[in-house]
């Protein structure tokens, strides 16, 4: 039988978030200064919001709270890659140095996905 977890830094998905966020930040510094409180903000703050939601859902104590912050963490997952596709699109980064990350963004889209279903099929 699975050891349950002592804590959200144990998740995949929240290790996998904070790998996120360090790639958002390093991608963003090389960003024109005049996007400092435009995409840059809003592409580091989308990212934070991904692991941030993971663990605070979890900190929430209920299964229903839990799956709440994670669908919220998805919804901060997809406005991270918008913002980074229009970071692209208006030249503040090449789309090579765009695309691992969006690649990143993908492969951390599935895990909260299976992580709900478990949590609701508890409840079923």
């Amino acid at each position: 039988m699975k050891e349950p977890l002592s804590s959200y830094r144990e998740l995949t998905i929240w290790r996998d978030g904070i790998a996120l966020v360090k790639s958002c930040y390093l991608i963003t510094r090389a960003f024109p200064k005049d996007e400092q409180f435009g995409l840059t903000s809003q592409i580091r703050r989308s990212a934070v919001s991904v692991p941030a939601d993971v663990a605070e859902g979890y900190g929430r104590g209920t299964r229903k709270d839990y799956v709440r912050h994670l669908m919220i963490s998805q919804g901060s997952l997809k406005e991270l890659e918008t913002h980074l596709i229009i970071a692209a699109e208006v030249d503040c980064a090449p789309k090579s140095d765009i695309e691992p990350v969006l690649r990143r963004c993908d492969q951390l889209g599935r895990g909260p996905g299976a992580l709900i279903r478990s949590l609701r099929a508890k409840d079923a």
